[in-house]
């Protein structure tokens, strides 16, 4: 790619090409003008990793920790190589943009995306933010923050109208996305899906122009979300430069006759076509071509960043009794259902095929030295669909044969009376297939139809259940026996971005050994008999197909509990998975599935030794937490997740993660408790400025997990505070904290140290304290470090004035607390002065 004469090509653009810039023209692609030297630019999800430009059958990839194991890390340096390999992971995937990295508030447990972003606090999301975009970016890809704002629940996310005061608006949700343009300068930002205060943001002229361009003098384009736009008119004359994907429902011919009328005057044409010529000019720095092949970065450099990532990731909430680390030459039981299945990431459009995933049982067994004194027990189940059978199904009838299954695709339906014609034959890695990317030419219309077949042999006998989710319809047949029949009557569920049918189930008895021919006959969308429209309409349709064994809970409960009982060393491997946190729907409680509740509690009385592994993108209820001796919240971690999980359960990793999250006891206890969801298509932000650990330090009531927690296998302590404040301008100024913090411990580690700063006498009431700056630093044990945090003195010190439609910097004293992450000794305490108040605007 070369670079452009952005203003030259400008003037000799016709109507039509000027309006073909401001569409896809697919899934992922922007357009290309070739007579004008225009490329088109490839895009590509994140957040977590590069997923490439195919959601069905993908190439696999680097996938990263999920958005609050990133902030959990309260590492920006990290975060910065993290941002450099995504960037790398892009080119390899042939993209030039990538949409990432996300920043929205976590106002509730609940929401379904809460685990693809960084923190519930402004700060530790910003500073997060832009160490990944400047990363990122300086392989020469483009960032896309977002979501472009308040995109903080599922429930009726196109429709839903978020009111939000003046005050939270710049405090808590537009305040990240501030100190990513002031620290890295994103080149995209991507919008939300929702209405801000009355308007889509997509089409809200303040949010895009008045507040992102002018006030924060941010130039760059911005792009809808994937079916993010609503209007013609009224977005492009608001800011909104990209509307994504293609093929235009909204531009085109349409947006023509709007500037032959001048609904759309002619310069706002030429300032959103000149954004995105900006974008290409800028991107020809990556080196990647217009059509260069998806290709891989598996390779031993990313293996060792992605597993430091999820190592950093891993917080050490409960070690009673120095239950951890664990001994290798001791026996281990591992039990549960995510101690052999790898919980890598979430689910939605962040999820993608990994280059490999491993199991916390896998990382275990590589440790241990006498793999005979490993045992396991499943103690329960936690799907909300029956698991996927990929890994237990083979492409053919030889037990050896690849794992997966054979997908053919034809025009016509398998009750034709001529032989049809195979138009497209892949084997599948995956169970799960969604066709809202699928091409194949050979298929003549929207609704065709495809045969999936695979081979089963079980390593038991029993009774065996099949689920099937549909977006279309689906027949499926074990040796031609009619198992699940999900086409006759179909009921809306929220799989393929609540697109697809609640799953349907059957139940056959298996013999151990023999091999068993399993086949789906599908068809594609347009047979589908729902009548829900989803959160995102797409073409295609798609298919899940689970399976497990029909065991009684109460049975193997009981049978965990036993082999607890004489166990050296039991590990719990239990949380969520992409079933509970996705995109499409949020979670409906703050419950572990099922009985995983009553498994924790009967082995932890049968072991009080008992360690529990935590898998969650975002908090869970934890009745069971005084009962169990160690507690480790490893969130979704990636690739690497077993490797790391065995590190920090082993001591060869020293757990210094801290939670970007509160934790409350019960769900009850949130701040959004009453406000969240959509209710008559809309949802009041009625906690207001007080978010996390802003609310609970509020009113005082006790979480589970607080806000930046995390213990070690060392001990520290925290000593000589010193803050001081810059001479000059005091709009310009700085706050330098500096602190001695010392390892008192036997182990080498790495500790947080926190800032947080109270405004003594405020016009307005303010929260008790606010995160403003952090610093990890590493330290051998018997040493003393000293970090340094800097903060510019007007964010450290400032609230919106709502009168005044301004930042406020009052006249007065500031109370400086630093904590480490233990929280175990009380805060270093000092303060600053702020000489004379002062409005600002800007960054």
């Amino acid at each position: 790619m070369a670079t452009i004469d952005v203003e030259k090509v400008l003037s000799q653009l016709t109507l039509d090409e000027k309006i073909s810039l401001l569409a896809g023209t697919d899934f992922w692609h922007t357009a290309a003008i070739p007579k004008h030297g225009v490329p088109a630019l490839r895009t590509s999800d994140g957040p977590n990793g590069v997923r490439g430009t195919r959601v069905f059958n993908g190439v696999p990839a680097a996938c990263f920790p999920c958005g609050t194991a990133l902030g959990a890390t309260w590492n920006q340096e990290l975060l910065l190589e993290a941002g450099k390999l995504m960037g790398e992971e892009a080119k390899a995937k042939g993209a030039h943009i990538l949409l990432g990295p996300c920043i929205n508030m976590q106002r509730s447990p609940l929401g379904g995306r809460g685990f693809e972003s960084i923190s519930e606090d402004p700060v530790l999301a910003g500073l997060g933010a832009a160490c990944l975009t400047n990363g990122i970016q300086s392989t020469g890809v483009a960032a896309t923050i977002k979501h472009f704002v308040t995109n903080d629940q599922e429930h009726e996310r196109t429709a839903v109208n978020s009111i939000v005061t003046e005050r939270a608006l710049r405090e808590i949700y537009f305040l990240p996305f501030q100190i990513a343009v002031r620290d890295s300068y994103p080149k995209l930002f991507m919008t939300a899906y929702n209405k801000l205060n009355g308007t889509h943001v997509s089409e809200n002229k303040r949010i895009l122009g008045d507040l992102l361009r002018d006030e924060l003098g941010w130039k760059g384009a911005i792009m809808s979300d994937w079916f993010g736009t609503y209007s013609t008119a009224q977005a492009i004359n608001a800011g909104l430069d990209l509307e994504m994907p293609g093929p235009t429902r909204w531009r085109g011919g349409l947006l023509g006759h709007l500037v032959s009328s001048r609904k759309v005057p002619m310069h706002i044409l030429d300032e959103r076509a000149r954004n995105m010529l900006e974008v290409v000019n800028w991107c020809a720095g990556s080196g990647v071509k217009e059509t260069q092949k998806e290709g891989k970065l598996d390779i031993p450099e990313t293996a060792a960043l992605l597993r430091k990532l999820a190592g950093e990731s891993i917080v050490l909430c409960r070690n009673e009794g120095d239950v951890l680390p664990l001994k290798k030459e001791k026996s281990i039981l591992l039990i549960g259902p995510n101690a052999k299945t790898s919980v890598f990431c979430g689910g939605g459009s962040s999820s993608m095929a990994p280059y490999y995933a491993v199991s916390p049982w896998e990382g275990v067994e590589a440790k241990v030295k006498d793999k005979s004194k490993m045992d396991f027990a499943i103690g329960c189940y936690s799907h909300k669909e029956l698991p996927l059978v990929s890994n237990q199904f083979n492409v053919s009838a030889d037990p050896g044969s690849k794992k997966g299954l054979l997908f053919r695709a034809y025009n016509e339906p398998p009750s034709t009376q001529k032989e049809r014609e195979c138009a497209d034959e892949i084997e599948l890695d995956s169970s799960l297939a969604m066709f809202m990317d699928y091409d194949e030419p050979k298929l003549k219309t929207k609704l065709w139809y495809a045969t999936v077949e695979a081979y089963f042999t079980p390593d038991r006998s029993g009774e065996y259940e099949f689920g099937l989710c549909i977006y279309g319809a689906g027949h499926l047949y074990v040796d031609d026996n009619l198992v699940v029949d999900n086409a006759t009557k179909q009921t809306q569920g929220t799989v393929f971005y609540g697109c697809g049918s609640v799953e349907e189930k059957g139940i056959i008895p298996l013999e151990k050994g023999k091999t068993y021919h399993v086949r789906l006959e599908f068809s594609s969308a347009p047979t589908s008999k729902l009548d829900g429209d989803g959160i995102v309409r797409f073409g295609g349709g798609g298919f899940r197909i689970g399976g497990a064994w029909v065991l009684d809970m109460d049975d193997i409960i009981a049978e965990a509990a036993r082999l607890a009982r004489d166990a050296e060393q039991v590990v719990i491997c239990a949380g969520l998975n992409s079933d509970w946190e996705g995109e499409g729907a949020d979670r409906v409680d703050m419950k572990l599935p099922f009985r995983m509740d009553d498994l924790i509690t009967a082995v932890a009385e049968a072991n009080p030794k008992t360690v529990v592994v935590m898998q969650t993108g975002t908090p869970v209820e934890m009745p069971w937490y005084n009962k169990v001796a160690g507690l480790l919240q490893a969130w979704y971690g990636g690739n690497e997740t077993g490797n790391a999980i065995a590190d920090a359960l082993f001591g060869d990793l020293n757990p210094a993660g801290r939670s970007s999250l509160s934790w409350p006891k019960q769900v009850e206890d949130n701040p959004a408790f009453y406000n969240y969801r959509s209710e008559g298509g809309r949802v009041l932000y009625g906690e207001d400025v007080y978010v996390g650990y802003r609310h609970y330090e509020a009113v005082k009531r006790e979480v589970a997990i607080p806000f930046g927690f995390g213990l070690s296998y060392s001990t520290w302590k925290l000593s000589d505070l010193h803050v001081g404040k810059s001479s000059g301008e005091e709009l310009s100024a700085k706050v330098e904290v500096k602190v001695q913090v010392k390892n008192t411990g036997k182990s080498d580690g790495q500790e947080v140290v926190q800032v947080y700063v109270h405004q003594r006498a405020p016009s307005i009431r303010r929260p008790r304290r606010e995160l403003k700056g952090f610093a990890k630093i590493a330290v051998k044990a018997g040493e003393t470090a000293t970090p340094t945090v800097e903060v510019l003195l007007k964010y450290a010190a400032s609230y919106w004035d709502e009168i005044r439609d301004a930042w406020i910097m009052e006249a007065g004293e500031y109370d400086v607390e630093v904590v480490d992450g233990s929280a175990r000794q009380d805060p270093l305490r000092s303060t600053f002065t702020v000489d004379k108040t002062m409005w600002w605007k800007g960054l």
